[in-house]
């Protein structure tokens, strides 16, 4: 099972984008989930992840700018990215479980 993950683009420095990626209900409702993201010639990092009761856990760069959360009746996750910048830009890859999205490609232009 691959998850399905959508809203990626290209936006200007300053602009915001919001992430979805849905799973089968049967797993979402049961474990953590999030997102990760890997730029040109970088290691992949996580940027956010929430528990299965909905408690957020951010890395340091996007702190104050993202917002992850869970929609239970959707079986979704959304990433919410605010004040984008271009170190922003990146191949971003949702899990819930143990459960991968193909990536998403979020560019952010100066």
């Amino acid at each position: 099972v691959q998850l399905q993950a959508s809203g990626g683009g290209s936006v200007q420095a300053g602009g915001s984008l919001r992430l979805s990626c849905a799973a089968p209900e049967s797993i979402f409702s049961t474990t953590a989930a999030g997102w990760y993201r890997q730029a040109p010639g970088k290691e992949r990092e996580l940027v956010a992840a929430i528990t299965r009761g909905g408690i957020p856990n951010y890395n340091g760069p996007v702190k104050g700018r993202f917002t992850i959360s869970r929609d239970y009746d959707r079986s979704t996750v959304h990433l919410q990215m605010n004040s984008l910048e271009p170190e922003d830009t990146a191949v971003y890859y949702c899990f819930i479980g143990s459960l991968w999205g193909k990536g998403t490609q979020v560019t952010v232009s100066s």
